[in-house]
C-alpha cells in the first residue's frame, strides 16, 4: 500500500477492560456512552475513564443514538458466541440461546428499556448493528444479520420512527449491512459493507425512503471499495462531508471524501477498531472503541465532526 494514505496520529487511552465496546457517544459533559456487546450493557465513561452501568440490555447491544425524546436507541443484534485469542476478544457465530434481533430504547435517567421492533413486515430482524436519526426524527439502521457454522443471513437496511409505530425495509440485499451515517445536506445514505470492504451510498429523494438502482451488478451506488483486506465496520461523517469507517483487520479509521476517494488512513493497534465519534466544543475530538483490546481512545481529529441531529447540548 502507498505509504502516503497512512497518517500516523496519537492516541490517548481513556477507559480499558472494556468487553468488546461499540456505539460510541460524546456527551455535553466529557463522558462517553457505549455498549459493551460480549456483556450485553450500556454503560458511561466518565472523562477520568470510571466505567458506570446505564442499562442491562440483554443480547448483543451494538450501535447508540440519541432520539428526538432524549432516550439512547440502541441497536441490539441478539448476541455471539465469544472467544479469547492472543489477549484479544473475538466475537464468533450465533450462539445458543439466539432469540433474535431488536431496536431498544433506554431512559438515561433511569435505565429503563423498552423494545420498539423485532420484526419488519413480518420478517424478524436479525442482527441490528448501527443507526443515525435523520432531522425527522427517523431512524436509518442496519442489520448485518447472523453468521452460523454453514449458513448466514442477508442483510439489510431499515428506515422506523422513533415512537414505535412505524418500519420500512429500503435496501435489500445488502450482505453484512454495518455502519451507517447521513451526509451534511441528508440527500445521501452511507452504508458501511463488512466483509468485502465497500461503502455504498444510496440518494434520499425523501425522507426515509432510498432509490436503489435496479440491478444485482449495478454499481452506481458504490463509493468506494477497499483495494485490499480490509473490512468495514461502523462509521461516521465529519462536518465537510467524509466518511470515516472503522476498519477491521488492517486496524483504524479510513477516511473517505463524498466523490469516492481515499483521504487517509489512520492505523490504530487493534484489529477489531469497531467505530468511532466525534465530541468536545468543537467536534475536532475523535473517540474510537477498539472492540478487541477492550479499550475506549481519544485523538485530537483533524477537522470537525458533523454535529448529529438530536445531540444534548
Amino acid at each position: 500500500r502507498p505509504q502516503k494514505e497512512e497518517i500516523q496520529m496519537h492516541y490517548e487511552v481513556v477507559a480499558d477492560g472494556l468487553r468488546f465496546p461499540e456505539g460510541p457517544i460524546a456527551m455535553p459533559d466529557g463522558s462517553t456512552l457505549l455498549v459493551e456487546i460480549e456483556r450485553g450493557t450500556a454503560r458511561r465513561v466518565d472523562p477520568e475513564g470510571k466505567v458506570s452501568v446505564v442499562a442491562d440490555l440483554g443480547g448483543g447491544p451494538n450501535g447508540l443514538a440519541i432520539g428526538p425524546d432524549g432516550r439512547c436507541y440502541v441497536c441490539n443484534n441478539g448476541g455471539m458466541e465469544w472467544h479469547e485469542r492472543d489477549g484479544m476478544l473475538i466475537p464468533g457465530h450465533q450462539p445458543a440461546g439466539y432469540r433474535g434481533g431488536s431496536i431498544q430504547a433506554v431512559a438515561l435517567d433511569t435505565g429503563q428499556v423498552e423494545t420498539l421492533y423485532t420484526h419488519c413486515e413480518g420478517e424478524p430482524l436479525k442482527a441490528p448493528n448501527d443507526l443515525v436519526f435523520d432531522r425527522h426524527g427517523g431512524m436509518w439502521f442496519t442489520d448485518n444479520g447472523k453468521r452460523r457454522a454453514r449458513t448466514e443471513d442477508v442483510g439489510a437496511v431499515y428506515y422506523a420512527k422513533a415512537d414505535g409505530s412505524f418500519i420500512s425495509e429500503q435496501v435489500y440485499p445488502c450482505s453484512h449491512a454495518n455502519g451507517v451515517g447521513l451526509s451534511p445536506d441528508e440527500q445521501w445514505l452511507y452504508v458501511a459493507e463488512t466483509m468485502v470492504g465497500r461503502v455504498w451510498r444510496y440518494n434520499l429523494p425523501e425522507p426515509g425512503r432510498a432509490a436503489v438502482p435496479a440491478g444485482l451488478l449495478n454499481g452506481e451506488s458504490l463509493l468506494y471499495g477497499a483495494p485490499g483486506f480490509d473490512l468495514y465496520d461502523s462509521l461516521a461523517v465529519e462536518e465537510c462531508g467524509n466518511v470515516c469507517v472503522a476498519t477491521l483487520a488492517r486496524g483504524g479509521i479510513t477516511v473517505i471524501d463524498p466523490q469516492g476517494n481515499l483521504v487517509e488512513h489512520v492505523p490504530l493497534p487493534d484489529p477489531g477498531t469497531t467505530n468511532i465519534c466525534f465530541g468536545g466544543s468543537d467536534r475536532r475530538t475523535a473517540y474510537v472503541t477498539l472492540g478487541c483490546m477492550g479499550q475506549l481512545v481519544k485523538l485530537n481529529w483533524p477537522r470537525p465532526g458533523l454535529a448529529l441531529n438530536f445531540s444534548p447540548e
